[in-house]
């Protein structure tokens, strides 16, 4: 009696380390946060540092409508207009009282989806702008940075050097569609030209303007994630 006892004592002690190690092996895969999706439509002013050329940035995001607008203050310098849409063509343009340019461009993939941060590599926490944020790295190309709390991304690093400091984030703030039209001067072109920036290297003939380093890693993400 007493050695069915002991049996039936070591059958259980054997499930319970058992059950123990598969709890543990789970929290380990789940430990790590998941950075946020971006809400489908939101407005973002962001100020951006690239080797010591400032400029500001409204940043207006509309995933059901297929278009992504970059408004480009340049310090003490030109505003320009970088206006995307989903079947990969770019608008790159000046307005009024500027001299009027535009410039078209066709990438072979659309505007960043909600959840491109899918897959990114979490590196672990950081205090960043005087908030506590977790950190991710996608592709080698980006080093995100969001706010422990609120989950509102909070600064943006490119590997080229070109920082991004997220000042506001309005989440489901829609921009007119009567700003999302290029100017007439844009469709004097007979074609657009073809981008093709599924690697670093190829946008870098573009000087690194901040609107060819999101275009480059739109290319390079959207490779990764087909």
């Amino acid at each position: 009696m007493a050695s069915t006892t002991t049996t039936e004592q070591r059958i259980c002690f054997c499930f319970g380390l058992f059950f123990l190690f598969l709890h543990l092996s789970i929290s380990t895969t789940t430990d790590n946060p998941v950075p946020a999706a971006w809400p489908e439509q939101f407005h973002s002013v962001l100020f951006i540092n690239r080797s010591g050329n400032l400029q500001k940035t409204d940043l207006w995001y509309d995933w059901p409508n297929g278009r992504n607008f970059n408004i480009i203050q340049h310090q003490l310098g030109v505003l320009k207009y970088d206006l995307e849409w989903n079947n990969g063509t770019s608008f790159y343009y000046t307005l009024d009282p500027f001299n009027h340019t535009c410039k078209i461009l066709h990438f072979d993939v659309g505007i960043l989806r909600p959840n491109w941060l899918d897959g990114a590599n979490y590196l672990g926490q950081q205090y960043v702008d005087n908030f506590l944020c977790n950190v991710w790295e996608k592709v080698d190309f980006i080093w995100y940075f969001e706010d422990v709390i609120t989950k509102r991304p909070v600064k943006w690093i490119f590997y080229s050097g070109m920082i991004a400091h997220v000042m506001t984030f309005e989440v489901g703030a829609v921009l007119d569609d009567a700003h999302w039209q290029a100017p007439v001067y844009c469709f004097s072109e007979a074609e657009p030209e073809p981008q093709m920036l599924a690697r670093k290297s190829s946008f870098l003939s573009l000087d690194l303007e901040p609107a060819a380093v999101l275009g480059g890693f739109r290319g390079t993400l959207m490779s990764d994630m087909r």
